[in-house]
């Protein structure tokens, strides 16, 4: 899951420049249209991965669908709306993996989405922990919080080593707005485990919540960012920033995130309103003139080009 910013801004300069938006229409299976993609997950070692849940959500529709790798770790999109897709790589047992990929329906053939699960640590990977885990895992993906947490404290019980469940709790506290008790639980995991990445964004993500600013900066600022390669994790901690009015602190990450993943529009687009508002006109007119590359004919790429004439007069 993403982040969304704060618009307030953007709908001002939007105004000023006289740009009429209209947001997209969510209707059931919005995501339809005529592109495709694929792609194949692995482990570190490059073995592929069978049965990982491939989440795909379509942005600008609000709407998506959810698939599977086969047996050779291959998965397939088909019928697709071009556009922004936020793309979740779960499998129980490895870190979740979030993507950003830009498709245009026009494409008459998909490039190959390679991509690296890597496995937690901390976890005894026997059969049974695997099957508990999945059924924890099957039950949060459906709504069923308290039955998930039940399993995975029967689970962590049995196999008290097993710390990292302590974050499958934490997230269960965190998805019911109990965010002191999945603070709670994301440090146990980092008594453990104190360079856990997953575990310090969990808490600094929970402070933002509770509209705690200080404390979830200096959660965020544990982190050792060029050790951060999800352009993803990126994006959702600068738009945290960007959303409580720390537009240099955002930049930080939004740049970061681009650096990694160049064609990811939305830190594209939001570096250069981070930009814009920070008044540093000429990167801003830079960062939109890139955005451009990867996006010129969507409704946002209209709100680029405004951008860009407007920044344009200001220089």
């Amino acid at each position: 899951m993403f982040f969304r910013v704060n618009q307030g801004f953007v709908k001002l300069f939007l105004a000023m420049l006289l740009v009429l938006f209209v947001s997209a229409s969510v209707y059931p299976q919005a995501y339809a249209g005529k592109g495709k993609m694929k792609g194949i997950v692995t482990d570190e070692q490059g073995q592929p991965l069978p049965d990982v849940k491939v989440k795909l959500y379509h942005v600008s529709s609000d709407s998506g669908f959810e698939t599977k790798t086969d047996a050779r770790g291959e998965w397939l999109a088909y019928m697709i709306r071009g556009g922004n897709w936020y793309i979740d790589f779960y499998k129980t047992g490895y870190e979740v993996k979030k993507i950003s990929i830009q498709i245009s329906e026009g494409q008459t053939k998909s490039a190959v989405i390679e991509t690296k699960l890597k496995k937690i640590e901390g976890l005894v990977l026997t059969k049974e922990i695997l099957d508990e885990l999945e059924k924890g895992n099957n039950l949060f993906d459906k709504g069923s919080i308290n039955e998930a947490m039940a399993v995975y404290s029967d689970l962590l019980t049995k196999y008290p080593e097993a710390y990292v469940i302590n974050y499958n709790i934490g997230n269960c506290y965190f998805t019911q707005k109990n965010y002191d008790q999945a603070i709670e639980y994301y440090q146990k995991v980092l008594d453990s485990n104190p360079q856990f990445t997953q575990a310090i964004i969990a808490i600094g993500n929970s402070y933002i919540n509770k509209d705690d600013v200080d404390r979830a900066v200096e959660w965020y600022e544990k982190l050792d960012i060029s050790k951060i390669d999800d352009a993803v994790v990126l994006y959702n901690i600068g738009t945290s920033y960007f959303n409580h009015s720390q537009a240099a602190a955002a930049v930080k990450y939004y740049q970061r995130a681009v650096e990694i993943q160049p064609d990811f529009t939305d830190a594209l687009y939001q570096l250069g309103i981070a930009r814009l508002t920070l008044g540093n006109y000429k990167q801003s007119l830079t960062v939109f003139e890139n955005y451009l590359k990867y996006d010129a004919e969507s409704e946002r790429a209209v709100q680029v080009k405004n951008f860009i004439e407007f920044l344009k007069s200001k220089i």
